[in-house]
């Protein structure tokens, strides 16, 4: 027969009852979560501008004579836009699912045919393995945009310096080695834990 829960103190109550007040975060990052919705399909506008009326031959001829992108560069860096928000959107949505779940309350989710299937065993080292995958996603896009726009590198007018590419290069590599050790620094707790409970039984 399981124990009834021990009724807590008033001060033990009310810390305990503080974690609600990360509820107006996580309302606000939904907010985010709208605003980035809202960017999706602007983003999505200029694609089907650029496809349908800068597309032609008249248009990418002029934009070579100005300087600018060709037609397919602008295409591909308007998609890597897209899959940029849609990977920050991923994020939002593990921040807020997976942080409301592991410090303020239960959703109770279990047995619900949309449930994560990442939900069911997170918790705050777990959450922050994921998290660390989805940043290094979201800074491999904003390198490959870099790269796709560093053609006219050293030339008057471009937006981008060697030595700026090479700190977005750096900085890229430390996130990886932030998430590998992360991981590694997760796989490591978890296996002293098993053995800890290996050795009680």
């Amino acid at each position: 027969m399981s124990q009834p829960p021990a009724r807590l103190g008033f001060l033990p109550n009310l810390i305990f009852a503080s974690r609600w007040l990360q509820l107006p975060l996580y309302l606000g990052l939904i907010f985010a979560q709208a605003v980035y919705v809202w960017q999706f399909g602007v983003e999505l506008v200029h694609l089907i501008h650029q496809v349908f009326l800068n597309g032609n031959e008249e248009a990418q001829a002029a934009a070579l004579a100005e300087g600018g992108p060709t037609a397919e560069v602008a295409i591909m860096l308007i998609v890597l836009g897209l899959i940029d928000v849609v990977m920050i959107s991923n994020l939002l949505v593990m921040v807020i699912v997976g942080g409301y779940e592991t410090f303020v309350s239960r959703l109770r989710l279990e047995g619900h045919p949309d449930q994560p299937e990442w939900l069911s065993h997170v918790n705050a080292s777990v959450l922050k393995v994921k998290l660390a995958m989805a940043i290094i996603g979201i800074s491999s896009i904003h390198l490959l945009k870099t790269f796709i726009e560093v053609g006219d590198l050293g030339m008057p007018g471009s937006k981008f310096t060697a030595q700026g590419v090479m700190w977005q290069t750096i900085i890229h590599i430390v996130f990886i080695l932030s998430a590998v050790g992360i991981a590694y620094t997760d796989k490591l707790m978890t296996h002293s834990s098993t053995k800890r409970e290996h050795a009680t039984h």
